[in-house]
């Protein structure tokens, strides 16, 4: 028999303690606090990555809908994934340039968006809002935006879910298209938990336009300065919401306590990837968008989005259009867009412009480097799936490319990120310049690249040999 004059305060200490641990497991993530395997039940189901699934989407006249592609306005159907059946569906074709291009060659094969709660509130999938079917535009390889998610997710970004997919319309074979969670609720809820913060993805109504706001420039206190970043707000916003963007922009402009308004790693790291893959239709690129913005606490994040043009194969707004493959393995890290256009981008130029940031960012490309590629754990990833998705190109029926031409792109993106990490390697230890003005002055030699031909990848020319939509429906 336990003998304690101090017996009733350790048991009721004992239940307090009980109460509180049971309330923090039935609660806790509504006070903020995450669950040790916070990961939602979509993670383990369609955006599993190791395996390809299967959607049949259910739809009324899909050719009619094919038809009006450029609208890119919601229809209804219904989809059977990986054997469940899901109705009331909102679907829409998705893309900028690639939605365009696809409808003038008359090709039959759109990106999609799937919104499970388009028009049943509270519609999802195993807690999934919304997913894009991408169908690898210039993307021959099929493995542009895997493999960039894969390496972002590796350097500790936070990144949309993605896994291959086997997509059937109305019963007949579609295509192997990625499905990818898109960056709304569940995205926020996965990666920042219950009480996330804001979500936006700036973009531009036209390219000629200034877009100051898209670039991150701080352009004065005034809200409709930033329309291009806050009519694209994936939630709700008020005054309080536009007020921390803006007053975290204008830190950001003047170089004030940087790590007050940003969330400095997070950026380091995904500007590491970033510019690696040597993506210029984004934030460091002529465009300045595709990518989306986080804000929590007046803090401001740079999350990853949409790479099909990645790996050194989009040259809009580079002088002269750059082809020269070894130009491009070369690139330099420190300076990854012309002067014009880095001044302009202060996300990245203030924090390179700060020692200690400058530093980090190496640091974290020998990270990369050391332990994505030089480790081997690349091409392992990059042969897995070859061998997993191979069969499925080979019976795409809408596919942009062959399974020749597939072969070909999966091998030259292979040459691109090994070539690539080799002159990185080399950039970092000094023996290669890693500025532009450095490269004027240098008599050396670079990473030969003669044997990369960036065109196996993909190009537009692909567009004319893919099925057309009055072929598919003749």
């Amino acid at each position: 028999m336990l003998k304690s004059k101090h017996i009733d305060k350790i048991c009721i200490a004992a239940m307090a303690a009980a109460i509180l641990l049971t309330t923090a497991m039935l609660f806790g993530e509504s006070l903020g606090i995450r669950r040790a395997s916070a990961e939602p039940e979509y993670a383990d189901r369609l955006l599993d990555g190791s395996r390809v699934h299967q959607i049949d989407i259910q739809i009324e006249d899909w050719e009619a809908f094919l038809k009006e592609a450029e609208k890119e306005e919601y229809a209804v159907c219904s989809a059977v994934i990986d054997g469940e059946r899901f109705r009331q569906i909102g679907i829409r074709t998705k893309g900028n340039n690639s939605l365009h291009l696809t409808k003038e060659y008359g090709a039959a094969r759109y990106s999609l968006k799937l919104e499970f709660d388009h028009y049943v509130d509270g519609g999802n999938y195993h807690g999934l809002d919304k997913l894009s079917l991408d169908a690898s535009f210039q993307d021959n390889s099929y493995m542009k935006t895997f493999l960039t998610y894969d390496m972002m997710a590796f350097m500790g970004v936070p990144t949309p879910l993605c896994s291959y997919t086997w997509v059937r319309v109305n019963g007949e074979d579609w295509g192997l298209f990625l499905a990818v969670e898109e960056p709304e609720e569940a995205f926020a809820r996965r990666n920042f938990g219950r009480n996330h913060g804001q979500l936006y993805k700036p973009d531009y109504l036209s390219l000629d336009d200034e877009n100051s706001d898209v670039a991150l420039r701080y352009t004065g206190s005034d809200p409709d300065r930033y329309e291009n970043i806050f009519r694209n707000a994936k939630f709700e916003i008020d005054a309080g919401d536009k007020r921390r963007v803006i007053d975290a922009l204008r830190k950001l402009s003047e170089k004030e306590d940087l790590e007050s308004c940003l969330d400095v790693d997070e950026i380091l790291r995904y500007f590491t990837v970033q510019v690696f893959v040597m993506n210029w239709d984004s934030y460091l690129g002529y465009t300045g968008h595709n990518y989306y913005l986080y804000e929590e606490g007046g803090k401001l994040s740079i999350l990853p989005w949409d790479y099909n043009l990645a790996f050194g194969t989009y040259s809009l707004g580079m002088p002269e259009p750059e082809e020269d493959s070894e130009v491009l393995i070369n690139y330099p890290i420190d300076t990854p867009a012309p002067g014009s256009v880095m001044t302009e981008r202060p996300l990245y130029h203030h924090l390179m412009e700060q020692e200690e940031y400058f530093s980090r960012y190496h640091r974290y490309f020998e990270q990369l480097i050391e332990d994505y590629f030089e480790s081997g754990r690349f091409e392992k990833k990059l042969e897995e799936t070859v061998e997993m998705i191979s069969p499925y190109v080979k019976a795409d029926p809408t596919a942009f490319c062959s399974q020749e031409d597939f072969y070909l792109a999966a091998d030259t993106l292979r040459q691109v990120c090994l070539l690539r990490a080799q002159s990185v390697r080399k950039q970092l230890g000094g023996i290669l310049p890693s500025t532009f003005a450095e490269q004027e002055e240098f008599s050396g030699n670079y990473v030969d690249a003669s044997s990369v031909d960036l065109y196996d990848l993909g190009t537009f020319e692909d567009l004319e040999s893919a099925p057309k939509l009055s072929e598919v429906f003749s």
